[in-house]
């Protein structure tokens, strides 16, 4: 839109001492409303350390969900006991970190190849210089991970492997329990957030991201053409409207 049309922004994540996430701010004022008046979940693959770069609007959660299910935050602290059941089910179900991450460095190539790591013992990924990204090599990975239990999602830079049973869905289960919700609401852009989506009553996906690229849907999914900070602050709006929360701003 012409510059002097553009929304407000509040800066909510802060990387090496510089802006780094932003969200409008009818958005912040409608998320603070929200927050205050149902059990919002923050829910990301992000790591611990990572979710806490951002400081959102309203409320702190009680609870939050990170590196993509993994870590289960109670009021900021971990919470043993699902981080153990967790470790149980991996061991079981699927094959170990250690032989995927070695096996994504290993067919990796230098030239496009920009930092290998892995995420609170969990997940792999690789950050890489996606034009020189061959074709082909996600699809090989993604084929020879899933033999492994395993699933990959290239998201912009990023290349991830995650254990099949590592969901947010089941993370976001263990808290309806817990609170004892007789609905979901959910809304992502990722790949690893279809399970998402599919688990909650209702769902919304933004006009950017994986599964807008690949025209993912489902019947219970409102598929939106906005993008970026706009379809932020239409799901919010959405969410309010579906919780039977009025928000106050124009």
């Amino acid at each position: 839109m012409p510059d002097g049309q553009a929304p407000r922004l509040l800066c909510v994540e802060t990387y090496e001492q510089k802006p780094l996430s932003y969200m409008t701010e009818d958005a912040a004022a409608a998320l603070a409303e929200l927050a205050g008046a149902v059990t919002f979940v923050p829910t990301t693959t992000r790591t611990r350390e990572q979710y806490e770069r951002i400081r959102l609007p309203g409320p702190a959660p009680e609870f939050a969900i990170c590196a993509n299910g993994g870590e289960l935050l109670v009021r900021g602290e971990p919470d043993a006991d699902w981080r153990e059941r967790v470790r149980r089910t991996l061991a079981a179900e699927c094959a170990g970190l250690d032989e995927v991450h070695a096996r994504m460095v290993d067919t990796a190539d230098p030239r496009w190849l920009l930092k290998a790591s892995t995420a609170a013992d969990l997940f792999s990924y690789l950050v890489v210089d996606r034009p020189l990204l061959p074709e082909g090599w996600v699809t090989e990975l993604t084929e020879w991970a899933a033999e492994r239990g395993w699933t990959v999602s290239l998201q912009g830079r990023k290349i991830y492997a995650v254990p099949g049973p590592l969901t947010k869905s089941a993370a976001v289960a263990e808290v309806a329990r817990r609170t004892g919700a007789d609905e979901v609401l959910a809304a992502g852009d990722s790949l690893l957030d279809a399970d998402l989506l599919l688990a909650a009553g209702r769902g919304w996906r933004p006009g950017h991201g994986e599964l807008a690229d690949v025209g993912w849907n489902a019947p219970h999914v409102t598929a939106l053409t906005t993008r970026g900070v706009a379809a932020g602050e239409e799901i919010v709006r959405a969410f309010a409207r579906a919780a039977g929360v009025v928000a106050e701003v124009s």
